[in-house]
C-alpha cells in the first residue's frame, strides 16, 4: 500500500494532475467517438442508398404491373375481336345459306311453273296432235332443259368461286392475325427480356452495394475489435504490472515477516534455553540442598540412635 501510494505521488509530481492511464483512456474514448461518428454517417448514406433502391424497385414493380394490365386489356380486346370475327363469319355463313335457300325456293317455283307449262304443252300436243308442233316444242324443251342444266352448272360454279374467294379471304385474315400474334408475342418477350435485364443489373448493383457494406461493417468490427483488444491488453498489462508489484511487495513483506517470526522464535528459544539452564541450575541447587538436608537428617538420626 505504501509502495502504491508512493508510485501515485511520484506520477502526480512527474505528469501533473492527469495520469498517463487517464490520458490514454481519454484518447481511446475520443478515437472511438470519432470512429463511431464516421461509421454512423456512412450507415446513414447506406440507408439512403437502400431507400433509393427500394424506391426504384417499387417504381419498377409499378411499371411492370401497369404493363401487365395494359397487356391483359390488349389480350381481352383481341379476344373480343376474335369473337366478333367468329360471330361475323357465322352471320355471313347464315346469310349465304339464306340467300341460297331463297334462290332454291325461286328455282323450285320456276320448276313448278315449268312443269305446269310442260303439262299445258302436253295437253296442247294431245289436243292438237301435230308432229311439227310437238317436234318444235320438244326441241324447245330440250333447249330449255340444257339451258336449265347450264344454269345449274353456272350456279354451282358461282357458288364454288364464292366459297373459294371466301376461303382465300379467311386464309389471308388468319395469316394476318397469326402474324399479329407473333409480333405481339415477340414484343412481349422482348419487353420481358429488357425488364429482366434491367432487374438483373439493378440486382447486381444491389449485391455489390451489400458486399461493400458487409465489407465495411466487417472492417469496422475488426477495427473495433482490435481497438477493444488493444485497450483490454493495455488495461490487463497495467493491472498485471500492479499485481506483479503487489506480489513482489507481498513477497518482501512475507520474507520480512518470516525473518521477524524467525527472530521471535530464536528469541523465544534463547529465552527458553536460559530458563532451562536456570531451571537445571535450580534443580542442581535443590538436589544439593536436599542431599545436604538428608545428610543432616542422617547425622541427627545417627546421633539420636546413639543416644537412644
Amino acid at each position: 500500500y505504501l509502495a502504491r501510494k508512493s508510485i501515485y505521488l511520484w506520477a502526480k509530481k512527474t505528469f501533473g494532475r492527469v495520469l498517463p492511464s487517464k490520458a490514454r483512456c481519454f484518447y481511446d474514448q475520443k478515437i472511438l467517438q470519432k470512429t463511431f461518428g464516421e461509421w454512423k454517417e456512412q450507415w446513414a448514406v447506406c440507408r439512403e442508398r437502400k431507400l433509393s433502391l427500394r424506391a426504384d424497385n417499387h417504381y419498377r414493380h409499378l411499371l411492370l404491373n401497369l404493363i401487365f394490365k395494359a397487356w391483359r386489356v390488349y389480350v381481352c380486346q383481341q379476344q373480343g375481336r376474335k369473337n366478333k370475327y367468329y360471330i361475323a363469319e357465322s352471320h355471313a355463313k347464315k346469310q349465304t345459306m339464306l340467300r341460297t335457300w331463297q334462290h332454291w325456293l325461286v328455282y323450285v317455283d320456276v320448276q313448278r311453273t315449268k312443269h305446269g307449262m310442260q303439262s299445258v304443252a302436253l295437253a296442247f300436243r294431245e289436243r292438237s296432235c301435230l308432229r311439227i308442233s310437238w317436234a318444235v316444242w320438244r326441241r324447245q324443251h330440250y333447249q330449255k332443259c340444257s339451258g336449265h342444266k347450264m344454269n345449274i352448272l353456272a350456279l354451282q360454279h358461282w357458288a364454288q368461286s364464292l366459297q373459294f374467294r371466301a376461303w382465300l379471304q379467311w386464309q389471308e385474315l388468319y395469316l394476318y392475325t397469326q402474324n399479329e400474334k407473333q409480333k405481339d408475342t415477340r414484343a412481349v418477350t422482348h419487353h420481358q427480356h429488357w425488364v429482366l435485364k434491367r432487374c438483373m443489373g439493378a440486382w447486381l448493383g444491389y449485391l455489390n452495394l451489400n458486399r461493400v457494406k458487409k465489407r465495411q461493417n466487417e472492417l469496422a468490427q475488426e477495427f473495433h475489435r482490435s481497438r477493444m483488444l488493444q485497450r483490454c491488453f493495455s488495461d490487463w498489462q497495467l493491472s498485471w504490472e500492479c499485481r506483479r508489484r503487489m506480489h513482489a511487495h507481498q513477497r518482501d513483506l512475507g520474507k520480512q515477516a518470516a525473518r521477524i517470526a524467525l527472530w521471535r522464535v530464536f528469541a523465544h528459544w534463547k529465552h527458553y534455553d536460559v530458563l532451562c539452564v536456570e531451571e537445571a541450575q535450580q534443580c542442581e541447587l535443590a538436589e544439593k540442598h536436599y542431599k545436604c538436608h538428608l545428610l543432616v537428617l542422617q547425622k541427627f538420626w545417627n546421633c539420636w540412635k546413639s543416644r537412644l
